[in-house]
């Protein structure tokens, strides 16, 4: 039989290509925004997402043959990917450990949750909020506590200059500032 119609197991498939894989052993930190926004989502695909694709594919098979039968055919295949999604993120959820950055308001020290405004070699500043892997947005100027200059940062302090290691060699960084969400009264 051709290898091209051996049936692979959709465990195969439940990786995220854009969420790098956390290494066995190591930790999922999360902020308790980001653990409610995957939770949502979560919670989105399960009750309405899926259902309606659901619907839609048993209305499609209703009509008959199935082998040109392009609801059927796209809602099955739509069907694999909310599914995928569905343990995707359950899995995620299930090795989360939720840190309130809240915890370390006032603090100067940089730990998970910061906002770190630090000066770069070009005298250019910047300013990232370092965040989980499942919860950063470039766009917003968040970063996962695993890149690497959220490793450089961590544990630094206001005023300290670090030597921050990439592809394009060392270069020195000065941090500015640091803050932390205030803490929720309630």
């Amino acid at each position: 039989m051709n290898k091209a119609f051996v049936r692979e197991s959709d465990e195969a498939d439940d990786e995220d290509p854009l969420v790098p894989a956390s290494a066995p052993g190591s930790r999922n930190y999360i902020t308790p925004a980001g653990y409610r926004r995957i939770h949502a989502e979560l919670l989105d695909l399960i009750d309405n997402e899926r259902p309606k694709v659901v619907e839609i594919v048993h209305w499609a098979a209703s009509n008959g043959d199935r082998s040109e039968n392009g609801d059927y055919i796209y809602g099955k295949k739509r069907l694999r990917e909310i599914d995928r999604r569905i343990r995707f993120l359950s899995k995620r959820l299930e090795i989360a450990e939720v840190v309130e950055p809240s915890v370390h308001h006032g603090s100067d020290q940089i730990f998970f949750g910061a906002t770190v405004t630090y000066l770069d070699e070009a005298d250019v500043e910047r300013t990232v909020t370092i965040l989980g892997i499942d919860e950063v947005d470039s766009s917003q100027q968040q970063v996962s506590w695993i890149a690497p200059i959220a490793r450089t940062l961590l544990k630094a302090r206001t005023g300290d200059t670090l030597r921050l290691v990439t592809p394009a060699g060392v270069s020195e960084i000065e941090v500015i500032d640091v803050t932390y969400p205030a803490p929720s009264q309630g």
